[in-house]
């Protein structure tokens, strides 16, 4: 496969004129080619008056050619073949067998959704039928569904080159819905993005859609995605990245004449939870889990254990011990990018020099550039409490344990946090009054609450939230990962005394699509 750094406008590959952008290898900090030259306001148009163009066609779409698309896309992924492991690892320092896992889980999303768009189910049809005899005033016939927002801007992220960028989750969950797509890529691995852009619009080509149903695009700095937000043709955002950019592009959103939706995941610390009687049982365990889930891929997952809360005493001292022995044996790991190297540096010099923390471990010394040496890091409850830069994402594996005098401390602690993708309990029976006592706390705070794991691994599926309150996401009543993504690009559409002639296909009186169906307020079998 050919990289030529150019635009991908609907079919064309156009050359960008703006500010260029280069891939950095981060084991080696050596440039890689070719260099993608940014895109300019004209071109961030032009994507998106031919995603508008390709709309109505594209929303209308049937069934089994929207998922054949979806699946079609899987196929193109697949069939680039070891070229986009090789540049996915050169881009982002990751391992190949990461690499290759990630492209597993983007196509499973992809075949995932089109099994959700040919089961019907995301339509929500709901039918009132007509009661012309009703008294004192008659029914009238009342049928709704679901419809796509219209185009939507995807921002590609920076730590899954594959499954959360360019035919990512958010691509994948607008297009099941209907949604025309204009990715703005990441900057750390343009390649790997051009390769996956490429598979995506040879399937729109081979099924036939019209052309503005993808774009993609590229640029340095700010300013082509806040003109992709803000052009009147864009009707949601998708992104993943940092809180900064999340909050940036939902103001840009907000001031518009006619303000949309934002679905951004920004920050999470995912706090762990060990209650006594596990901490007494196997604390050895725990702590070994701990430090696997904390450098796992150099702790760069948006749901990294990055605080441990637990009552003080001799077994969270043993915890404490035995974690810090792994993480003094953890090798120091290449980070996706020098910025995200530098940032992680930062972050750790912030908690080395706050008084309030106390540095428990520090892994093995760096052998390369940009790479992470993993930390471990103990505070008091009322220090916590009482500062909130011990708060503060650091992204990377490090992590600090919060020691509590009580279980009501522990709860004072839980309510002070912000909103979490994650929370994670480890008890055993004797823990279950404590952690009951914990749950509707954690239920404010946190999208998904697990028991007796680690949060870092995300299912996709049809029950996983990947959301949570602000600023693990600017929008909590939504996931960015499993089956229900799609319903963030929908809204809903009543149609009154419609003739079955000009119904949608979906709402038609014979039920063509053999949907299933809120009917006069009982759910058909």
């Amino acid at each position: 496969m050919t990289l030529t750094g150019n635009l991908l406008i609907g079919q064309s590959a156009v050359p960008g004129s703006g500010d260029a952008i280069r891939a950095i290898d981060p084991a080696t900090n050596q440039p890689l080619e070719p260099a993608y030259a940014g895109g300019t306001g004209e071109h961030v148009a032009q994507a998106c008056a031919l995603a508008w163009a390709a709309f109505d066609v594209y929303r209308e779409t049937s069934l089994e050619q929207r998922a054949h698309f979806l699946e079609t896309i899987a196929s193109e992924i697949e069939a680039i073949g070891d070229a986009l492991i090789d540049r996915a690892v050169a881009e982002s320092g990751l391992p190949k067998a990461r690499i290759q896992g990630e492209r597993g889980r983007t196509c499973t999303q992809l075949r995932t959704f089109a099994r959700v768009v040919r089961s019907g189910e995301w339509l929500d049809v709901r039918v009132d039928n007509a009661l012309p005899e009703r008294q004192p005033l008659p029914r009238a016939d009342l049928r709704q569904r679901q419809v796509a927002l219209g185009p939507v801007a995807v921002f590609g992220a920076s730590n899954f080159p594959l499954a959360f960028s360019v035919a990512g989750g958010d691509t994948a969950s607008a297009l099941a819905a209907g949604c025309p797509v204009v990715v703005k890529a990441h900057a750390a691995h343009p390649g790997t993005s051009e390769l996956v852009g490429q598979a995506v619009a040879r399937a729109v080509k081979h099924c036939g859609l019209p052309e503005g149903v993808f774009s993609l695009l590229y640029g340095a700095g700010h300013d082509v995605g806040i003109a992709l937000v803000s052009d009147p043709h864009i009707k949601a955002v998708g992104f993943t990245g940092s809180r900064s950019g999340g909050t940036a592009l939902c103001k840009a959103a907000q001031a518009r004449p006619e303000p949309i939706p934002v679905y951004a995941e920004m920050s999470s610390i995912n706090p762990v939870f060990l209650f006594d009687a596990a901490l007494q049982a196997r604390g050895d365990a725990l702590a070994q889990g701990f430090v696997a889930s904390l450098t796992q891929g150099a702790g760069q997952f948006c749901t990294n254990p990055g605080l441990v809360i637990a009552r003080q005493g001799a077994a969270l001292q043993r915890f404490i011990e035995a974690a810090s022995a792994q993480v003094r044996q953890a090798a120091a790991q290449t980070m996706l990018t020098p910025g995200i190297s530098r940032a992680y540096a930062a972050g750790v010099d912030a908690l080395a020099s706050n008084v309030n923390a106390r540095r428990a471990a520090s892994g093995l010394t760096q052998q390369g550039p940009n790479q992470c040496q993993a930390q471990l890091f103990v505070t008091q409850a009322e220090a916590f409490l009482g500062d909130p830069a011990l708060q503060a994402e650091v992204f990377g594996a490090a992590s600090l344990v919060v020691a509590c005098t009580s279980d009501a401390q522990v709860r004072q602690v839980a309510e002070q946090l912000e909103g979490q993708l994650t929370a994670t309990l480890h008890l055993d029976d004797a823990d279950l009054d404590s952690a009951r006592a914990l749950l509707p706390t954690l239920e404010r705070k946190a999208g998904r609450i697990l028991v007796n794991g680690w949060p870092t691994g995300v299912e996709v599926c049809d029950a996983m939230v990947h959301g949570g309150p602000f600023p693990a996401t600017s929008d909590a009543r939504t996931t960015s990962v499993g089956t229900a993504a799609i319903l963030r690009f929908l809204r809903p559409v009543c149609y009154q005394d419609f003739p079955d002639a000009l119904l949608p296909q979906a709402l038609k009186h014979g039920n063509p699509l053999q949907l299933q169906r809120l009917l006069d307020g009982k759910r058909e079998a």
